[in-house]
C-alpha cells in the first residue's frame, strides 16, 4: 500500500503537538481512560490544533481543511488496529499508511474520537468512516456512540446522534473518496471481526475493501438506532428536537413501506420544489448548521435529503416494533408539536421536513395494506397508524406545512444543480430551458453559455428554441435583443454539435410548431443574413458535389434547415433541376433529414399536403422549360422516392396524387412529364403490406391513361394551337397502362365483390372509346369480359368465340377487317404474334393473295400516319413475317434497272420488297385524291417512320455481307449488296420527288446521303474482276438519278458526294 497522504509533515507535527498538550493536561491519568465529562479541559489543545491546520498557516497541502477528516481517520485507525510485535514492525512501516502518524499520538480511546468528532460538528464523516468499516465492526462502532451518548446526555449528544441518524439515511455508496477508501482498506486488511478496547485480533482478515455495490446497511445497524432513540427519547424537550427524531424515525420506517412496484424516484418538478424548499427554510433559520454555508453547500445538502434509498429490509416483527414506537412517540408528543407546527414563529426545517416525511409516510402505509399479506391485527396497527397520520396533518394549518414560493431562489438552485453537475442536474436542464419566468436574466444567460455541452439534446434544443420565441415576442428593448443574440448563438452550437438523428429530431419539432417558415417569423436573430448564408452555402456545396463531401453539405443544410425549412428545401429543389449534374448530390442531401417529409395542415382537411411536394410545386413545377431539365427533376424525384442508404422523403402514393392526378388530362401542358412520373413510381417496389396504388384512385386513374389512348385516335384532326401530348407519348401512355394493369391486378385486389363492381365500372366507362383500348385492358379484365372487335376481323382471323365477341362500329364496313387486324398488331408483342397465327390466308389461292395484297397495302397507308414508332416496329415485323410466309405478294418492279442484274438476290429479297411496299404506299398517299388528307406534322412524322425502316434495311443488308477477313465457304455479295444500295438509293429519292413541298424531305436527304456512304463503303472492298467497269456504269447511272432531283441544295449535296466516289 503507498503511504499516500499520511506522510509526516508540518501538519502532523501540529496535531502530535495537540495530542501532547492535551495529554500534558490529563496526566497523571492516560488519554486511554478519558471520561466524557472531562473533554472540556482536555479538548480545546487538540481542536486549536485542528483550527491551526485547517485554517491554512500551513503551506505543505492545497488543501488544509481536509484535515479535520486526516485526523478523523489517524485517531479512529490508532483505537481499532492493534500494535504490531517487534518482528512486524518493518512490514507495517511499509504497509500502512498510518502507521508512522499514528506512533507519534497517545493511546486513545473512544471518548476522545467522539467528542472530537461533536466538537467539528462531523456526523457526515463519521458515517462515511463508520460505513467504510467491516460489517461486524461497523455496528459495534455505532453500538459505542449510542452508549456513549446515552451515558449522561447532553442537547448536544442528542443532537450528534440524530445527525448521524440522518446522516446514515442519507448515505450513497459509490462516494468516496480516495481517502476513504485507503482507510476502508487498511482497517478490512488488519481485522476481521468486532474487537473490544485492547483485545488483539484472533487472525488476519481475508476481505477484499468494501465494494461499491455492496451496502454496508444491515437491519441491525438501523436496529441499533431505534434502540438508541427508545434510550433517547426521555430526553429530547425541545418541540424542534422531537420533531428532528420523528422525522428521522418516519424516514426510516417509509422506506421499508414502499411497495415495490411504485416509483420511489419524485418528479423533477416537485424534487426541484422540495430542495427549493429546504434552502429556503435554511437560508431563514440561523439555528440551522446549513444556514451559514454557501448556496451551492445548501444545495448539495438538500439535494442529499430528498433522495433517501431503501437498501435493507427490515423483518416483519423489527418493522412492526417500529411503527408501535412511532405510534407511541407521536400520541406523546403531538399536542406539543401541533402548536409548535402552526407558529409562523416557529417554521423550521425539522418542522418542514416532519410534515413532508408524515404525508409521504401515510401514503406509503395505506399501500402498503392494500399490497401486502398482512394478518388481521397486522392490518388494523397499519391502518390505525396511517388514520392518526392523517388527522394529525388535519390539525396544522395548511399554509404553514411549506413555504412561500419563490422562482427566484427555484431559479438560483437549478443553476447551481447544473453548474455543479449535481445529482439529476441533466432534469434540471429541461426545466432550465422550459421555464420562461426564469429565463434571459443575466445568470440565466451566463448558465446556459457556460453549460451549453449539457444542453446538446435535441429535446434541450427545442425547449429552449420555444423559451426564446416567447422572449423575442415580449421584449424589443436594447438589451433583450443583445441577449437573444447570444442565446441564439449559443443554441446553434449546442444544435451543431447533435448527431444526424437528432437534429432531424429538432428539425421535426420546429416544423411542428412553427410550420414551414420555421423560425424565420419569430427570431430575428437566428434569420439575420439567412439569405446570404443560404446562398454561400449553396454555392459551395454544387461547386464540391461528390459523395466525400456530402457529409460537410449535410452538415450545412442542416443548420438552414433549423433556421427556415422552406427556404432551404426550395433552393435544394431549384438547383437540382437547374445546375446540371447535381440533381443526385442534392437529393442525397434531402434525403439525409427526414424530418422534411412534414406533412401540413390545410385548413378544412383532415390531412394536408407534404413541404417538400408544396415546394416542388412552387418552385420547379411548371418551370421546366428543357428537356435537361426535366430529365434532372424526374431523376431527383427518383433519389426521393428511393435513396440508396437512407429512407424515402416521398411516396409513390403522394407523388402521384400531387403531380399525375391533377394533369391526367390531354389538353394539359405537363400531361408528357406526369406520365413520366406516373410510369417511374411504378416501377417501384412497394415495401408495405398495402400497396400504395390503393391510395391513389387506381380505377379512375385507369380510365384516365384510357381517355388518353383514346384521343390519339383523332391526333391529326385535332385543333390547331390546341395543347396536346406528342403521339410519339401514345407509346408512354400505352406502357404505363399496362404496367398500372399489372401493379392493380397484383396488388390492388380488394374483395371479390369490391374487385367485379371496380371492374363493371371501368368497362363501361371504356366502352364508348376506341375500341382497340378495351384490348389493353384484357390482362386487368380476365374472364369477366372477352375481348370485343370490329366484326370484319373475323372474316380475316379464326377467333374463338369464347373469348372474343364482335360490336358494331360504323367506321368498320365490309372490306375494312385488314385495318382492324393490323391496329391489333400494333396493341402489343404479344397480341402481334396472336393475331399472326390467327391470320386466315390460304397461300393456294391466287386471288385470295392478292386480294389480302392489296388490302393490306391500303390499310397500311391508312394506320402509318397514326403509328408511333414502337407501333410501326410492331409493325414493319409483321411485314416480314408475311414476306417471309409468302402471304404478303410484293412484286418488284425493274423502274430503276438499266439491265437484267445476272445475280441471286434471294438473299436481299424481303429488304427490296419491303422498301418496295413502303414506296407503293406513299404512292399511293402523294396521289391527288389523298394529298390534302394529312397536316404537314403528319407528313414529318411518316418520313420520320420511313427514315427509320430504311435505316434498318440499311443495317440488314450490312448484316448480310461477309466479314472483312471471309473464309472460303463464305459466299460473296458484294455485287448483290451494291444493287441493293442503289435500289434503296432510288426509292428514297423517289419517295423525296413525290412528297408535298413543305420542308419534310431533309431527314430523306440525310438517309440518301448515307445509302452512299454504305454504297462508298461497299465498293472500297470489291475486288472482283470487272469492279472497276461496273462501278464506273453505277457512278454514271447514281450520278443521273441524282441529276433529276428538283431540291437544288440536296441534289447539290448529292453530287457532290457521288463525284468523290
Amino acid at each position: 500500500m503507498e503511504p499516500g497522504p499520511m506522510n509526516i509533515c508540518e501538519e502532523t507535527a501540529v496535531l502530535h503537538g495537540g495530542f501532547l498538550l492535551a495529554a500534558k493536561r490529563y496526566h497523571p491519568k492516560a488519554l486511554a481512560d478519558l471520561a466524557k465529562a472531562d473533554w472540556h479541559h482536555v479538548g480545546p489543545p487538540i481542536t486549536d490544533a485542528l483550527k491551526e491546520i485547517c485554517a491554512g498557516r500551513t503551506t505543505s497541502l492545497p488543501q488544509p481543511r481536509s484535515w479535520k477528516k486526516k485526523a478523523v481517520m489517524i485517531i479512529w485507525a490508532k483505537i481499532l488496529l492493534p500494535s504490531p510485535g517487534p518482528s512486524k514492525v518493518d512490514q507495517r512501516w511499509k504497509d500502512d499508511a498510518f502507521f508512522s502518524v499514528c506512533n507519534m499520538i497517545p493511546r486513545l480511546n473512544r471518548t476522545v474520537l467522539f467528542e472530537l468528532l461533536k466538537a467539528l460538528n462531523a456526523p457526515r464523516l463519521f458515517v462515511q468512516l463508520l460505513l467504510a468499516l467491516p460489517t461486524g465492526i461497523c455496528q459495534q462502532e455505532l453500538e459505542l456512540l449510542v452508549e456513549h451518548v446515552v451515558n449522561e446526555t447532553t442537547p448536544s449528544d442528542l443532537r450528534f446522534f440524530l445527525d448521524v441518524w440522518w446522516e446514515i439515511m442519507k448515505h450513497k455508496e459509490g462516494q468516496q473518496d480516495q481517502m476513504i477508501l485507503t482507510f476502508s482498506a487498511l482497517i478490512h486488511q488488519h481485522l476481521s471481526e468486532p474487537l473490544d478496547e485492547g483485545c488483539q485480533p484472533p487472525k488476519r482478515f481475508k476481505g477484499d475493501p468494501l465494494s461499491v455495490h455492496d451496502s454496508p446497511l444491515t437491519t441491525e445497524l438501523l436496529t441499533v438506532l431505534v434502540d438508541g432513540l427508545k434510550h433517547l427519547y426521555g430526553c429530547i424537550v425541545t418541540p424542534r428536537m422531537k420533531c428532528y427524531a420523528l422525522a428521522n424515525l418516519v424516514d426510516l420506517l417509509s422506506v421499508f413501506t414502499v411497495v415495490e412496484q411504485e416509483s420511489s424516484v419524485l418528479p423533477t418538478v416537485e424534487y426541484l420544489d422540495k430542495i427549493t424548499s429546504v434552502v429556503i427554510l435554511w437560508n431563514g433559520d440561523r439555528e440551522s448548521r446549513y444556514h451559514p454555508r454557501g448556496l451551492e453547500e445548501k444545495v448539495k445538502e438538500a439535494e442529499r435529503s430528498v433522495s433517501l434509498l431503501s437498501v435493507v429490509k427490515l423483518s416483519s416483527e423489527e418493522l412492526f416494533v417500529g411503527l408501535r414506537f412511532f405510534h407511541n412517540l407521536l400520541q406523546g408528543w403531538s399536542e406539543e408539536l401541533q402548536c409548535m407546527l402552526n407558529s409562523r414563529q416557529e417554521v423550521c426545517y425539522e418542522g418542514y421536513r416532519l410534515l413532508d416525511s408524515l404525508a409521504t409516510f401515510g401514503k406509503n402505509l395505506l399501500c402498503f395494506a392494500e399490497a401486502r399479506e398482512l394478518g388481521k391485527d397486522e392490518k388494523q396497527v397499519v391502518l390505525e397508524l396511517a388514520e392518526i397520520i392523517m388527522g394529525f396533518l388535519k390539525q396544522i394549518n395548511p399554509d404553514l406545512q411549506g413555504k412561500d414560493s419563490d422562482s427566484s431562489v427555484m431559479a438560483s438552485v437549478a443553476m447551481t444543480i447544473i453548474e455543479q453537475k449535481m445529482d439529476r442536474h441533466l432534469e434540471m436542464c429541461s426545466i432550465f430551458a422550459s421555464e420562461k419566468a426564469w429565463a434571459f436574466s443575466r445568470d440565466w444567460v451566463a448558465c446556459l453559455i457556460k453549460n451549453k455541452v449539457l444542453f446538446q439534446k435535441p429535446d434541450l434544443v427545442l425547449k429552449l428554441l420555444e423559451t426564446t420565441v416567447t422572449f423575442s415576442l415580449s421584449s424589443n428593448n436594447r438589451e433583450s435583443q443583445e441577449l437573444q443574440v447570444k442565446v441564439t448563438k449559443t443554441i446553434l452550437e449546442c444544435y451543431t454539435e447533435l448527431s444526424l438523428p437528432d437534429k432531424n429530431k429538432v428539425i421535426s419539432g420546429v416544423l411542428d410548431s412553427w410550420g414551414g417558415r420555421g423560425l424565420s417569423l419569430s427570431l430575428k436573430a437566428f434569420t439575420e443574413g439567412f439569405q446570404e448564408e443560404l446562398n454561400l452555402a449553396f454555392n459551395q456545396i454544387t461547386r464540391s458535389a461528390s459523395d466525400q463531401g456530402l457529409t460537410k453539405a449535410v452538415a450545412s443544410v442542416a443548420r438552414l434547415a433549423l433556421l427556415h425549412p422552406e427556404a432551404t428545401v426550395k433552393k435544394v429543389c431549384n438547383l437540382a433541376v437547374v445546375n446540371l449534374g447535381t440533381h443526385e448530390f442534392l437529393a442525397q442531401i434531402l434525403c439525409s433529414f427526414p424530418a422534411l417529409s412534414f406533412q401540413e395542415a390545410q385548413e378544412g382537411l383532415d390531412r394536408g399536403g407534404s413541404l417538400l411536394v408544396r415546394c416542388l410545386k412552387e418552385t420547379v413545377w411548371g418551370k421546366l422549360s428543357t428537356a435537361k431539365e426535366k430529365e434532372q427533376f424526374l431523376e431527383f424525384l427518383a433519389v426521393l422516392l428511393q435513396p440508396s442508404s437512407a429512407s424515402p422523403l416521398l411516396s409513390p402514393g403522394e407523388v402521384t396524387q400531387a403531380f399525375v392526378l391533377p394533369y391526367l388530362k390531354s389538353d394539359c401542358t405537363h400531361i408528357e412529364l406526369s406520365l413520366h412520373i406516373l410510369n417511374k413510381v411504378l416501377g417501384l417496389q412497394s415495401g408495405q403490406d398495402e400497396h400504395w396504388i390503393k391510395t391513389c384512385h387506381p380505377f379512375p386513374l385507369l380510365l384516365g391513361l384510357c381517355k388518353l389512348l383514346d384521343s390519339y385516335t383523332h391526333y391529326w384532326h385535332q385543333v390547331k394551337d390546341q395543347p396536346c401530348p406528342a403521339l410519339e407519348t401514345k407509346d408512354l401512355v400505352a406502357a404505363t397502362l399496362a404496367q398500372l394493369c399489372e401493379v392493380v391486378e397484383q396488388k390492388a385486389a380488394p374483395s371479390l365483390e369490391v374487385w367485379n363492381q371496380s371492374l363493371a365500372w371501368l368497362h363501361r366507362r371504356v366502352e364508348p372509346l376506341d375500341w382497340t383500348v378495351g384490348l389493353r385492358l384484357k390482362k386487368l379484365y380476365g374472364n369477366h369480359f372477352k375481348n370485343e372487335v370490329p366484326a370484319t376481323l373475323f372474316e380475316i382471323c379464326k377467333l374463338s368465340e369464347d373469348e372474343w365477341t364482335s360490336r358494331p362500329l360504323l367506321a368498320y364496313g365490309p372490306g375494312s377487317g385488314l385495318l382492324a387486324w393490323i391496329e391489333c398488331c400494333c396493341i402489343s408483342t404479344a397480341l402481334r404474334e396472336q393475331m399472326l397465327v390467327l391470320l386466315a390466308i390460304n397461300v393456294d389461292n391466287p386471288e385470295e393473295v392478292n386480294l389480302f395484297s392489296k388490302g393490306f397495302l391500303v390499310a397500311l397507308v391508312q394506320i402509318l400516319p397514326w403509328c408511333t414508332h414502337g407501333e410501326w416496329k410492331r409493325l414493319a415485323h409483321v411485314i416480314q413475317s408475311l414476306l417471309q410466309r409468302q402471304v404478303l405478294h410484293v412484286p418488284y418492279s425493274l423502274e430503276y434497272v438499266q439491265y437484267m442484274p445476272l445475280l441471286n438476290l434471294k438473299p436481299f429479297a424481303h429488304p427490296l420488297q419491303f422498301s418496295v411496299l413502303l414506296l407503293r404506299g406513299f404512292q399511293f398517299l402523294c396521289s391527288s385524291s389523298c394529298s390534302t388528307w394529312l397536316l404537314e406534322e403528319a407528313w414529318q412524322h411518316m418520313v420520320r417512320l420511313y427514315c427509320a425502316s430504311l435505316t434498318d434495311l440499311l443495317g440488314t443488308v450490312k448484316g448480310a455481307l461477309p466479314s472483312p477477313c471471309p473464309t472460303a465457304e463464305d459466299k460473296d455479295l458484294t455485287q448483290e449488296a451494291s444493287f441493293v444500295y442503289i435500289q434503296l438509293f432510288c426509292h428514297v429519292l423517289h419517295v423525296v420527288a413525290m412528297l408535298p413541298d413543305n420542308g419534310c424531305s431533309e431527314p430523306l436527304g440525310v438517309l440518301a446521303l448515307e445509302t452512299v456512304s454504305q454504297y462508298d463503303a461497299l465498293c472500297a472492298i470489291d475486288r472482283s474482276l470487272n469492279s472497276s467497269l461496273r462501278r464506273a456504269n453505277e457512278k454514271y447511272f447514281l450520278a443521273s438519278i441524282a441529276d433529276s432531283v428538283s431540291h437544288q441544295e440536296l441534289r447539290a449535296a448529292l453530287q457532290q458526294k457521288l463525284s468523290k466516289l
